[in-house]
């Protein structure tokens, strides 16, 4: 079977690394499998000489990976010759992933009337026209969280046996993946909390986000701010992005700059995991969240805003906290009792790391994928 997965750039973003998990995923099962993108380059792009300390740069000969654009444009939405190719290639399906792909889905679908094209419902933004229009012409939507489903029903009018719902896998980096979620060693934590001068004592809050104006990290530094200042604690941000100039800004301006750590882009976020402490989290636009499945697969106790599938993403008032979104005095009170509560992190965490691990887990995911994929071209128009 002939497998096209569509993306718009390969930027290192949550749905990004799912297209290339799932590529993989689909030459690793026998089938043709191509990954194609609007825009060349991108941090998750294969490069010449990979970096062989990031799973996502490693060499992968079985997957076919192209790109539309001869040159960056800078526009995720411009797509030259995307019919042509998709001519050529004659997929039996075509897996829309990012936003812009999406856009394209109705359109392939009317091109290719025999092809299964699976638009997919991945982001917790407003819908462009062509988006909506892709979800009512496409053979079939897959949700990665059963919010999102709610949403395409409610609010497009989608009948629900048109949608699946597979939630996002756990995407580890290489270092995640060689030490066990169920007993990470204590010596190890010291040694990389001692690297950033922290004390046993230090609790550590813990952000894994592009600076985007959805990712809304100032609310988190005003939250911060809000916090007991003679209590032993530091917010890492992690991540790159247009909002994180006005982020620093607001640290210095709150007297938080030796309390707020901008980390910058993480390659491999697994090291920032075993040395926090909490997963905080107060975005605006949410599907599903794949920095609280990771944080819950290191033992993390999440407090987050309550948008999108956020709440898919842990066991509610067991492992994690959903807050009404802006609820500053809520968001605290979950928030305050962890700070020094260590013995009560100590029991969530093996809590989460069974619950993300089993609910999340790789193989689980890839395999509805499979199975819905194998159930759709079955049924194909001939």
């Amino acid at each position: 079977m002939k497998i096209l997965v569509l993306q718009d750039h390969l930027r290192n973003g949550g749905t990004e690394r799912q297209s290339v998990l799932l590529a993989h995923a689909f030459a690793a099962a026998g089938h043709a499998t191509t990954l194609l993108t609007f825009r060349p380059g991108g941090t998750l792009a294969p490069h010449p000489e990979p970096d062989a300390t990031s799973s996502a740069n490693a060499p992968q000969a079985a997957v076919n990976i192209h790109t539309l654009q001869p040159f960056d444009t800078r526009l995720d939405w411009f797509a030259p010759g995307l019919l042509r190719f998709a001519s050529r290639l004659v997929p039996d399906v075509i897996l829309c992933m990012g936003r812009m792909a999406n856009c394209y889905a109705g359109g392939l679908q009317k091109h290719f009337p025999h092809a299964v094209i699976l638009a997919t419902m991945r982001t917790g933004k407003k819908l462009p026209w062509l988006y909506r229009r892709s979800l009512r012409l496409a053979r079939h939507i897959v949700a990665n969280s059963h919010e999102a489903a709610r949403i395409i029903t409610t609010d497009h009018g989608i009948p629900h046996e048109r949608i699946t719902v597979i939630h996002n896998a756990l995407v580890f980096s290489s270092g995640a993946g060689k030490v066990p979620l169920s007993s990470l060693s204590e010596t190890s934590r010291a040694t990389l909390r001692a690297q950033n001068t922290l004390t046993p004592a230090t609790t550590v809050l813990l952000c894994v986000a592009m600076f985007r104006p959805e990712k809304n990290q100032r609310a988190l530094i005003s939250l911060a701010a809000r916090l007991p200042r003679d209590a032993n604690w530091q917010l890492w941000l992690a991540g790159e992005g247009e909002t994180r100039p006005a982020c620093t800004a607001l640290a210095s301006q709150l007297g938080l700059a030796d309390r707020v750590k901008f980390l910058g882009y993480q390659a491999d976020p697994a090291p920032l995991y075993r040395a926090a402490d909490i997963a905080v989290l107060t975005s605006q636009s949410e599907s599903l969240s794949n920095f609280l499945i990771e944080a819950q697969a290191h033992g993390l106790p999440v407090v987050a805003d309550d948008v999108g599938g956020v709440r898919e993403c842990f066991l509610p008032g067991e492992t994690g906290w959903a807050i009404p979104p802006g609820n500053a005095d809520t968001f605290l009170a979950a928030l305050t009792p962890l700070l020094t509560n260590s013995a009560q992190r100590a029991t969530i965490a093996p809590i989460a790391r069974t619950f993300a691990c089993d609910s999340f887990s790789p193989a689980g995911q890839i395999q509805r994928y499979l199975d819905l994929i194998a159930r759709l071209t079955s049924r194909s128009p001939a």
